[in-house]
């Protein structure tokens, strides 16, 4: 039984869900910020832990019925990729079938999380599931393939918001660019390193259509523009000089990943992605630390 759920928890790349997790909880943070600075009665706690739960259970249920339906629609590719060849449906650990069925299951969960979050949510889960669905047969059509996948993440933090019944605002919509370009930003970086398997199969990328140089310029300016909007989000929300500083060690994170890549020399390119699942987690961390901690904004 365990070594069948391991196999299960590689196939979707469980560990992955630091990347969107965060930013749908930072979501959901700001959102209790602001209905707490209209009604000071409120507190997201208030109801027990329950949108908390249900936002985490949304939240993992999308991003592996993602990862599920990437590998389906990857699955022939995949094995004819040496780096990744040795993936699950590749090399037989798992079936067609059972990787459908949990893909349904899946999406089936974060319907019903959704559900339980409240009837926006739940009518837009539809929407959500299309949207990170269409990341893995974009590679098919545009060469804009990194960028469906930053718009899927862009997704968790104004589901996050609309969770906890956040209504207008640029709280979301920041955090949303910032994920986005983050995303799309280091995807660039890893999309380098299948160049010449993507040219061959006729498959879509930054990289396939402008060349390695410029997709490294093109990843660094995706991630300029993340740490703006993080910079930004402290403009409209009492965030403070904390915040600020947290942000600046997220710059930091980044512009050391950034000089792990090369033109020349792709050999830190999985170095550089792993980084990616502490920006995330610091980046939530210090929210925490802005909003409920005993500084003055």
């Amino acid at each position: 039984m365990l070594k069948r759920l391991s196999v299960y928890a590689s196939f979707v790349r469980v560990s992955h869900s630091v990347f969107a997790l965060p930013f749908a909880l930072a979501g959901a943070l700001l959102a209790a910020q602001r209905r707490q600075l209209s009604d000071a009665s409120y507190s997201l706690t208030g109801d027990g832990a329950g949108p908390l739960l249900w936002i985490l259970v949304a939240m993992v249920a999308a991003r592996s019925a993602a990862m599920g339906f990437n590998r389906l629609a990857d699955a022939r590719t995949d094995a004819l990729n040496p780096r990744t060849a040795n993936r699950e449906l590749p090399r037989g650990a798992m079936s067609m079938r059972e990787a459908v069925a949990f893909v349904v299951m899946a999406s089936a969960a974060f319907v019903y999380a959704s559900s339980r979050l409240n009837p926006l949510c739940f009518a837009l889960s539809p929407v959500a599931l299309a949207i990170v669905f269409w990341y893995s047969l974009a590679k098919r059509y545009t060469t804009w393939t990194q960028l469906f996948l930053g718009l899927a993440m862009a997704v968790a933090p104004v589901g996050g918001w609309l969770a906890i019944g956040g209504r207008g605002g640029w709280e979301p919509w920041l955090l949303a660019a910032a994920i986005g370009t983050w995303v799309g930003g280091f995807d660039v970086l890893y999309a380098c390193q299948d160049l010449e398997f993507d040219r061959t199969h006729g498959l879509r990328s930054v990289p396939v259509r402008y060349g390695v140089p410029a997709s490294l310029t093109i990843s660094r300016v995706m991630h300029l523009l993340a740490v703006a909007c993080l910079v930004a989000l402290a403009v409209v929300a009492p965030l403070g000089r904390v915040y600020v500083a947290g942000v600046a060690a997220v710059a930091a994170m980044l512009v050391y990943e950034q000089s792990l890549v090369r033109a020349d020399d792709l050999s830190q390119v999985k170095r550089a992605f792993d980084l990616n699942g502490y920006v995330g987690i610091l980046y939530l961390l210090v929210l925490m630390v802005s909003l409920y901690g005993p500084w003055p904004h």
